[in-house]
């Protein structure tokens, strides 16, 4: 759950900050605030672009989860608010939360429906009254994790291999996996197939690259596209909007 721009600051300006977890191996821990004077109606967080992963998020009286995003979600408007995020490493979050993650597949469901009620109301008042939600939200995540098993090392190696930009069926050979072996493992780890993952991931390589500065042409290259026009269609097909008015939505 990548949100569409990086740390933003001034008066009436949403502001975002992420940091890696300090428990959670690949897990990164982020905070969104809208500040409270705000244009009213102006969207309090920028679009969420698909990224391969899944996260535990917290506002004030309320903890939810989002599932691993097929395409662009745009969060309602809102004046102001406080969003605080436990981004789990890609296949990493269903042993934590307790569901397959092709069953929360572009959505944003309540806690509670995993957890159960009095657990997650217990757990939402410790965050409300944490005076670092950051912090606090983080220790829940670790000490849910530290009750599971740990993430699994083939579906750890599918990633860092589709991450690095090879193929579906090279990934599959290396990991002794047939083709729909692969898909079916995927599935409730990761929320689709291991195609879309790989394309995921590559519009975050190539991002990351053209925010970097890196000529859309050269960034195609690089990231694995074919050419810049392919580049362009994916972009659009997953967020909904060109490369240049996501950049500039950042």
């Amino acid at each position: 759950m990548a949100v569409g721009g990086g740390r933003h600051e001034g008066a009436g300006v949403p502001v975002y900050a992420e940091r890696p977890s300090l428990v959670l191996p690949g897990a990164v821990v982020w905070s969104k605030t809208a500040a409270p004077d705000a244009a009213p109606g102006a969207p309090a967080l920028s679009p969420v672009l698909p990224d391969g992963c899944m996260d535990l998020l917290w506002t004030e009286g309320r903890l939810y989860v989002a599932g691993p995003d097929t395409h662009a979600y745009l969060p309602g408007a809102r004046e102001s608010g406080r969003y605080v995020g436990v981004r789990f490493a890609p296949g990493t979050a269903p042993a934590i939360l307790g569901a397959p993650a092709h069953e929360l597949r572009d959505l944003r469901v309540e806690l509670a429906d995993l957890w159960g009620a009095a657990e997650v109301r217990r757990l939402t008042a410790r965050v409300d009254g944490a005076e670092d939600p950051v912090a606090a939200l983080e220790a829940v995540a670790g000490e849910r994790a530290a009750d599971r098993p740990p993430p699994d090392p083939l579906l750890t190696a599918v990633v860092r291999s589709l991450s690095a930009g090879r193929g579906v069926a090279e990934t599959a050979d290396a990991a002794g996996l047939g083709a729909r072996q692969l898909h079916r493992r995927s599935l409730p780890a990761f929320g689709y197939g291991p195609k879309t993952l790989a394309r995921v991931l590559r519009l975050q390589r190539a991002l990351a690259l053209a925010r970097a500065g890196q000529p859309y042409a050269d960034t195609a290259a690089a990231a694995g596209f074919a050419d810049q026009a392919h580049l362009a269609r994916d972009v659009k097909e997953l967020t909904g909007m060109r490369l240049t008015e996501l950049l500039g939505s950042g």
